[in-house]
């Protein structure tokens, strides 16, 4: 049981804590790929960028008249854990009830490739974006990035290297550093805690010091956003 009172709508996850190790990424890529991915109320269509796999959602109830607003979104798991089914479930959420196209990828996991190869696939994924904007009905003048845990990571910091019209952030990974007051607090949580957050960065970075994470930078240089946050969580 853990001492935490974290709400049971979480299922396993409000005790799991996941192993750290390549053979665990591994079996783990595997078993995700396999696993169905429900996105209803929402038409799927498949693409590439630069040979990096794109899923797009865009709402059913879409006219095909007016112009759709984009997220480009960025699945968490640690940098090390493909796209999970609530991952493809929330996206197809967002595409509709908000009434939007969202657009998610298969970028690059850091247990096989370190920075960049994250940050460039996700990149690549914004240019296709709004470069084919026309061809998925897009509004070029509305496109979000967005991402929860390290997809928030990715997002912020595409949206610093490329720009976007807003961001969109879930319990993101901001500040390598490691240092906040949740940081020193929650370092035994279930499913991600202070001890993982330092083992992704160092993971993520493979001695990269040239690196500098959004916290360190002035948030001027980024677009409004939408911050969400969880109770009992290092990254608050």
């Amino acid at each position: 049981m853990s001492k935490y009172p974290i709400s049971k709508q979480f299922g396993m996850f409000s005790r799991f804590t996941p192993p750290w190790n390549r053979a665990a990424f591994s079996l783990a890529s595997v078993l995700l790929k396999c696993v169905p991915k429900h996105a209803r109320g929402v038409t799927i269509k498949k693409f590439k960028a630069e040979g990096v796999p794109l899923t797009v959602m865009l709402p059913k109830c879409n006219t095909g008249h007016a112009k759709l607003p984009c997220l480009v979104y960025f699945h968490g798991g640690g940098m090390v854990f493909r796209a999970a089914p609530y991952h493809y479930r929330n996206a197809a959420i967002y595409a509709r009830e908000a009434g939007c196209a969202v657009v998610m990828l298969d970028y690059h996991l850091a247990y096989k490739c370190g920075y960049p190869a994250a940050h460039e696939d996700c990149l690549s994924a914004l240019r296709w974006t709004v470069q084919n904007a026309a061809r998925l009905n897009i509004d070029s003048s509305r496109i979000a990035v967005g991402g929860d845990s390290a997809g928030g990571l990715l997002a912020a910091d595409i949206a610093r290297a490329e720009g976007a019209h807003f961001l969109f952030l879930v319990y993101p990974v901001l500040d390598r550093r490691c240092g906040t007051h949740t940081m020193r607090t929650y370092t035994d949580t279930p499913m991600w805690n202070a001890a993982l957050n330092k083992e992704m960065w160092q993971l993520y970075l493979a001695g990269n010091s040239d690196y500098v994470s959004p916290a360190e930078c002035d948030a001027g240089a980024l677009p409004d956003a939408y911050i969400e946050t969880a109770e009992f969580d290092c990254l608050k």
